[in-house]
């Protein structure tokens, strides 16, 4: 079993240290490092080359935004960062999600979630649970008062069913619940939704609901 290195950024030291505890004690996890703060977690990154960083949101001198950013953008950056919040509708956390995150975490989780969030980072999923999903695709609509326009132009890339798939993905379904609603094979879906992210040169499910959304691709009932 491959084992996932994990990296952790925040500024409190009790809470780099507790989660260092939860995730080595959880099979198939290493931490591999601890950053006090973003710049930290940027040097620490090309150093150590973690799979996953646990990354607080307001940290000193560079923050969680900017650090992810710096992280994700890059050409070939394969680092995936779980954004760490104390409140769930933090304003922060969209910002952070538009940034390159690919979910977001309550620092209350217990154990069990924390592992789980790293295991379905790690492994490209998205981690948005469906009610934050809805809470989610409001906040876009809030906030994305029109299409970024070479943002839709890249939809043209997309054949019809793959442009259907990115829509089904944006609503939070997984590959089993489009498979069911197109009435196709589970692994069909799966080969749909990899060809959507190297289409677009996106990362994860997580960046395919934000692209999906900041195009307009597709609107939430009311907005």
């Amino acid at each position: 079993m491959t084992t996932i290195r994990v990296l952790i950024a925040d500024d409190q030291v009790m809470v780099r240290q507790g989660f260092t505890v939860l995730l080595n004690a959880e099979p198939g996890i290493e931490v591999v490092g601890q950053a006090v703060d973003g710049l930290d977690a940027v040097a620490q990154v090309a150093e150590l080359a973690p799979d996953v960083v646990l990354m607080d949101v307001r940290m000193p001198r560079l923050g969680g935004i900017e650090a992810t950013r710096q992280l994700t953008e890059p050409a070939g950056a394969t680092v995936k960062v779980l954004v760490l919040t104390t409140f769930d509708l933090d304003e922060y956390v969209y910002e952070a999600l538009r940034a390159g995150a690919s979910g977001f975490l309550l620092k209350d989780a217990s154990a069990a979630e924390l592992a789980q969030a790293v295991r379905v980072v790690a492994a490209g999923d998205a981690l948005l649970a469906p009610n934050i999903t809805k809470r989610l695709i409001a906040e876009f609509s809030r906030v994305t008062s029109s299409p970024r326009t070479p943002l839709k132009d890249r939809i043209g890339d997309l054949t019809e069913r793959e442009t259907e798939v990115l829509g089904l993905v944006a609503q939070g379904l997984s590959n089993g619940e489009i498979a069911e609603r197109l009435v196709v094979a589970e692994q069909t879906v799966k080969s749909h939704v990899g060809r959507i992210l190297v289409k677009l040169g996106l990362r994860d499910r997580t960046q395919a609901t934000v692209f999906a959304y900041e195009t307009g691709l597709i609107r939430p009932a009311g907005y």
